[in-house]
């Protein structure tokens, strides 16, 4: 790494030039190099965004005339990759997770200089190691690219061979056997390109090579064409491989061309012959290009699709032998508004690309706009007919977030069938910017339907029975968490992240909790002697008042404390376990128990006990699994067992798959059972 690599290009956020001078003041007496520029408002950021990307923006929450998701949303357009930091004096809880919803990656404390210094050092070295990333991603995709060419633009027949049968061949390979495609040679047999005289021989030598042994290095033998007929070939083998499988690399050597042949051939093999454009390599060649200068921090770059709208309708018009004159005539449209710097080329029967290089976001959209109503106005004379088309133009601009070859063909695709749904006749760029946008409003969605739900009992609780496998009295279930939905019920893992990263979990909790205890209290009055396990949350742990709500819910209800049991996973349990610990001691006086989800997946996992005295131990899921295969987890299972009798507990297993299984944990000693072989969850009416 150059010294020039090591110096940060920074842009400031801050209203005052005293302030903005004392973060550069920490950061060089810390020994960081950096490039400073400072903006105060809108006008100011977005000159200094279009003079140079920042490596790293580092914006002051009390900036007034900036706030931080604006910041954020524009650092990211065009698919920018920058670090941005939010940096203030005084912070708290709502300030932090405020500040990272808005998009900081990384929040400073202004009065702390080696914390400023720690945050700004370790987003630098994650945005390089993102870079670096994509550079090796690119160079990696550039070398494979390479060798494909190289090994498609040899005049040496060359072929790779996987145990006797061919995996890959080049176009000389396929010309010199009378082939057309590689697929009338895919699977095939080497054995199948030699001569009868010589058959038995090279069967042989391919026995030698399944063995280990090494191949000769050159071969004098009759090769046999796909017509029958033969011709002497000197075949020369090589070690390789091939999409990670050990291959050989055989060539068959013949004279080379004549030289200017050669080069008319070469420029053939780039281009199209009926819209003289270039063809579907050269133009993916090209994307790889520009997919890995983004990746080095080339901007104004995008990729466009183009298809006429309707082109079945199109072509009954014209009929097909007219085809490829109305997409020669479509292709020099298309020509004739592209400067010398970009690259159209035909990726599909009807489909052209253009990749646009050196123009800006708004010069792409205005030469969109210019190629759809071209098409729009264009009349094209084809034979004795006249028609008019229409075409749909979907596209991407390209950054450093997505420079990928395949991942920006798949967003201008993606494109161009929205604006074929929308009607035709019309353009959608893709922003990978707007990704995060469409994110961000989808979470809003989520959120609403969360407070609808917690405010008009929106949820709906089922029940999976856990089965005792030695006669326990009375019944036992599993409470689970549904969400009502317009198409049915929505499982839980699509809106609890949602739930936890807005902070509704612990309402959610409540809801769940307070349902149980009602309809627990129905089914004991009713006379069945009735135990609820009832997942809980760690955020719902640092709810000081959560142990007397839970008391008074029992008393309302007047229920038994222990008919319920509150679970939580073994590793949520370790990050959490000074508030896990009060909770469970405040459990104990109540009367209710609670169990460890997911045990045994820690180091030492009955270590936790001495500090969080579980009732239940729930075995981790990842035992059960094809269970009557795997004796070693059928041992783990058993000394878990052992172990947990022994301090008093009792274990569930979960997640249990057939009746082989049911045998296996029977003999192990666990207490209890539960699955979907067993009985999947029934559903509970909540009240409200």
């Amino acid at each position: 790494m150059t010294k020039t690599d090591n110096i940060i290009k920074l842009l400031l956020i801050e209203d005052s030039v005293e302030e903005a001078e004392q973060i550069i003041s920490i950061l060089r007496n810390g020994g960081i190099a950096v490039r400073p520029a400072r903006a105060a408002n809108e006008a100011e950021l977005e000159a200094a965004l279009e003079q140079q990307t920042p490596d790293i923006i580092i914006a002051n929450l009390d900036c007034a005339d900036l706030p931080l998701a604006q910041v954020s949303v524009a650092a990211s357009r065009g698919g920018r990759d920058v670090a941005v930091m939010a940096i203030a004096r005084g912070l708290n809880e709502d300030r932090i997770v405020a500040a990272f919803v808005d998009g900081a990656r990384g929040i400073a404390l202004r009065d702390r200089p080696n914390h400023v210094q720690m945050i700004v050092r370790r987003e630098f070295e994650a945005l390089t190691m993102r870079r670096n990333v994509r550079r090796i991603e690119a160079s990696l995709r550039e070398s494979e690219r390479r060798c494909e060419a190289l090994l498609d633009s040899s005049r040496d027949p060359i072929a790779y061979v996987h145990e006797g049968m061919h995996v890959r061949a080049n176009k000389a390979y396929l010309e010199i056997f009378g082939f057309d495609d590689f697929e009338d040679v895919e699977g095939m047999s080497i054995l199948d390109m030699i001569a009868a005289d010589d058959a038995d021989d090279f069967k042989a030598l391919l026995k030698r090579l399944s063995k280990g042994e090494k191949p000769p290095q050159r071969l004098n033998l009759k090769a046999q064409r796909s017509d029958g007929s033969t011709f002497d070939a000197t075949m020369e083998f090589a070690e390789a491989s091939y999409e990670g499988e050990p291959c050989q690399q055989i060539t068959f050597r013949r004279q080379m061309v004549d030289a200017d042949l050669a080069e008319e051939l070469d420029a053939l093999r780039s281009r199209d012959l009926v819209t003289e454009l270039f063809n579907r390599q050269h133009t993916i060649a090209q994307i790889e290009k520009a997919a890995a200068a983004a990746a080095g921090g080339t901007i104004d770059q995008a990729l466009l699709l183009l298809e006429p709208d309707n082109f079945k309708q199109v072509l009954d018009g014209v009929g097909l032998g007219n085809a490829d004159v109305l997409l020669g005539d479509m292709a020099g449209l298309v020509r004739r508004h592209l400067d010398e710097s970009d690259v159209a080329g035909r990726l599909g029967e009807h489909t052209f690309g253009v990749l646009v290089t050196r123009r800006s976001v708004d010069d792409t959209r205005q030469l969109v706009e210019k190629l759809r109503k071209a098409f729009d106005e264009r009349i094209f004379d084809i034979g004795k007919q006249s028609l008019s088309l229409t075409v749909s133009i979907g596209g991407t601009l390209i950054g450093e977030k997505n420079a990928n070859a395949q991942t920006l063909i798949g967003q201008a695709q993606g494109a161009l069938r929205t604006a074929q749904a929308e009607g035709g006749n019309r353009a959608n760029i893709f922003d990978p910017a707007a990704q995060d946008k469409a994110a961000a409003e989808k979470n809003k969605h989520w959120i609403a339907l969360i407070d609808d739900a917690l405010a008009n009992d929106g949820f709906v609780l089922r029940l999976q029975p856990i089965v005792s496998l030695h006669g326990a009295e009375g019944e036992f279930y599993e409470v689970l968490l549904r969400m009502k939905g317009a198409k049915g019920e929505i499982l839980p893992g699509h809106f609890l992240p949602v739930a936890e990263q807005s902070g509704k979990l612990p309402a959610i909790d409540r809801w769940v909790i307070s349902n149980a205890i009602r309809s627990i209290a129905e089914r004991e009055r009713a006379g069945h002697k009735t135990t609820f396990f009832i997942k809980l949350t760690p955020q719902s742990l640092e709810d000081q008042t959560l142990l007397a709500w839970i008391a008074q819910q029992l008393k309302n209800a007047r229920q038994r404390g222990d008919s319920l049991v509150f679970e939580m996973p073994e590793s949520k349990v370790v990050t959490s376990l000074k508030p896990a610990r009060a909770f469970v001691k405040g459990l104990e006086q109540i009367h209710c128990g609670f169990a460890l989800e997911q045990f045994g997946s820690g180091l030492n996992s009955f270590q936790l006990l001495k500090h969080v005295p579980a009732h239940y131990l729930k075995i981790d899921r990842n035992y059960m699994a094809e269970l009557p295969k795997h004796k070693e987890n059928q041992e783990k299972i058993k000394e878990i067992c052992d172990q947990a009798h022994h301090a008093g507990k009792l274990t569930v297993a979960e997640f249990v798959e057939d009746a082989a299984s049911m045998s296996i944990l029977f003999s192990c000693g666990v207490n209890f059972v539960q699955g979907n072989f067993l009985q999947e969850p029934e559903k509970v009416m909540a009240h409200g």
